[in-house]
């Protein structure tokens, strides 16, 4: 089968790799008729390097049409259309049963110190092969491959795998009050779903920050209240988030940018440096000192007001960041985030997929491209060239 492969930093390749097989009897095949970009694969392009191998097959958020099941499998069949999860859960174990499906007890990968297994993502996650190809093995897939109605496009569905639980579980974690108002930061997909989402679940203001312009009028066109970062200095955007909340700041901050925001140049280079050093040393380097651009997370914490909340969905990896914990202390700040737990918020966001498409996922995506154009796809993501704020792969 043909499939995006990682060869090295910012280096992407579609080869002939061998198909996928079934290997246990929970097990399933899935022909991938649809798998997206996300913004977390920026940083397998990027700064990952340490924990990738040339030939990784990459992507988490696949749907298509089951091919072949598992002995044990039952509650999907062949012919099936399905969206896949991108951490893989059993279903069963105590944190499953606790809503926390990125922290499945049973795809744990332990030997990192790490929460649930998830496709295509690195040493760290279980180096499973990804969904950026034609076929996929779907482990657990009797909990993983969540079934969808026939008829309406991909696009309907497909965000189920990752931007739209992942955008609700920020919402959710970052309680914003009947009215109040939510600063979004970063408005890539995971931003911009989750302003969506928080003024369909009742917030009174959503104000959306970023530097991007295309990203910016997408957000204005959405209702949105919206801050360009350009050619604000930080206490600057602390005033203008004042302004616009009666002195206070926002009575919540999801901040969806991570590990690679913008600034911080000092991390960038950090971050460089890690890579130029032999694997074994960069892991080790990269998990116990690693240091993360916290531009994004230091201006969440500036904004916020009060009491209020910060729900952090963008990644972040490192092991020695600083955090001012006097003003997170000092402002009673909560502070809530993690993996999504894909599963535990699939039947909540069914009822926004329905004909009215409350939530614009239609038309989210802004590129659909073949397979064979991904190396493409990523610089022009990664360099957010021509509008791209969501690519859609196809094989």
């Amino acid at each position: 089968m043909r499939a995006v492969t990682w060869q090295g930093k910012r280096k992407m390749s579609v080869e002939q790799v061998p198909d996928p097989k079934i290997q246990a009897p929970t097990d399933a095949l899935i022909r991938i008729t649809s798998s997206a970009i996300c913004g977390s694969d920026l940083h397998l392009y990027e700064v990952m390097e340490p924990f990738m191998t040339q030939g990784d097959i990459v992507g988490h958020e696949p749907m298509g049409i089951v091919q072949e099941v598992g002995s044990a499998v039952t509650n999907i069949k062949t012919g099936d259309r399905v969206v896949i999860p991108f951490n893989i859960s059993c279903g069963n174990c105590f944190m499953c049963n606790q809503g926390l499906q990125s922290q499945c007890e049973t795809t744990q990968v332990r030997e990192h110190g790490r929460g649930a297994a998830f496709f295509g993502y690195s040493l760290l996650y279980g180096q499973v092969p990804g969904g950026q190809a034609e076929l996929l093995r779907v482990p657990h897939a009797d909990y993983g491959a969540i079934k969808v109605p026939e008829g309406p496009s991909d696009d309907r569905f497909l965000y189920l795998s990752d931007v739209l639980p992942t955008a609700y579980q920020a919402v959710e974690y970052a309680a914003i009050p009947d009215g109040g108002t939510v600063a979004v930061l970063g408005q890539g997909p995971i931003g911009n779903m989750a302003a969506r989402i928080a003024k369909q679940r009742g917030a009174g203001k959503v104000i959306a920050i970023d530097l991007v312009p295309e990203r910016l009028a997408r957000a204005k066109q959405d209702g949105f209240e919206t801050i360009d970062l350009t050619d604000l200095e930080d206490s600057e955007l602390v005033r203008t988030v004042q302004d616009m909340t009666d002195g206070r700041g926002a009575d919540a901050v999801i901040e969806a940018v991570g590990m690679e925001a913008h600034g911080a140049g000092g991390a960038k280079l950090a971050q460089a440096a890690t890579n130029l050093l032999p694997d074994a040393a960069a892991q080790k380097f990269f998990t116990k000192a690693g240091v993360d651009r916290m531009d994004a997370l230091y201006s969440a914490i500036d904004i916020v007001r009060r009491g209020g909340t910060i729900s952090i969905s963008g990644v972040y990896a490192g092991q020695k960041d600083p955090i001012p914990m006097d003003t997170l202390f000092d402002k009673q700040i909560q502070v809530r985030m993690g993996q999504a737990n894909v599963r535990n918020w699939t039947e909540d966001l069914m009822e926004y997929l329905t004909d009215d498409d409350p939530l614009g996922v239609d038309s989210f995506a802004t590129h659909h491209l073949k397979l064979e154009e991904a190396p493409d796809a990523y610089e022009m993501f990664q360099k957010k060239q021509n509008g791209a704020i969501k690519i859609v792969l196809h094989p």
